[in-house]
């Protein structure tokens, strides 16, 4: 029942896609119901975001599976989907008829804004996270730096530099992992 809570309440509020819908998750996810912490979810975050598809139906097919199986899946899949569905039919049926008013403009224009602003707390979360691991204030605002350029002025895809990201972590861990070994084995 708590997964249909958290996906229905974040799917229903959430009309827009993902970047309306993810801070809504997260407060659902990290903030009530506990499953995780923002730490779990920016990685999860991240794998949807490199996947091809939907962020929020993907992050919630995970979620779903990882608190109540495969019944949870299906449950957050379809709380996130049919909300979505429904409200796009009303809304769709509803604006058409309105559509050449200067209200539905404006209307319109206003949902970026908003997503904007709700995103804004999650994204310094996710700062302040990366600053406190072993990353690092100086390294933190290096990649952040180099992540805004690629993405905004050279218009590189999420996904490569997610990627990169990726194999150099992992990459860093075996290095890591390799001289724990060798260390170990010397004494």
């Amino acid at each position: 029942m708590d997964i249909f809570i958290a996906f229905f309440r974040s799917g229903i509020l959430g009309y827009g896609g993902g970047p309306s819908s993810i801070p809504l998750v997260h407060k659902e996810v990290v903030d009530t119901f506990k499953w995780m912490d923002t730490n779990e979810f920016g990685d999860i975050l991240t794998l949807a975001n490199a996947l091809p598809g939907p962020t929020n139906t993907k992050m919630a097919g995970y979620i779903g599976y990882r608190v109540g199986g495969v019944a949870g899946m299906l449950n957050a899949l379809l709380t996130t989907v049919f909300p979505t569905i429904l409200l796009m039919t009303i809304l769709l049926t509803t604006l058409n008829s309105f559509k050449d008013q200067p209200w539905v403009a404006g209307m319109t224009k206003a949902v970026i804004p908003v997503v904007a602003v709700m995103l804004i707390p999650l994204i310094r979360d996710f700062i302040k996270k990366s600053a406190k691991s072993s990353l690092g204030w100086s390294r933190t605002l290096i990649v952040l730096a180099t992540s805004v350029i690629l993405l905004e002025f050279l218009d590189v895809h999420p996904a490569i530099m997610i990627i990169v990201l990726l194999l150099e972590a992992l990459l860093k861990k075996d290095a890591a992992t390799n001289a724990d070994n060798k260390e170990k084995y010397q004494t």
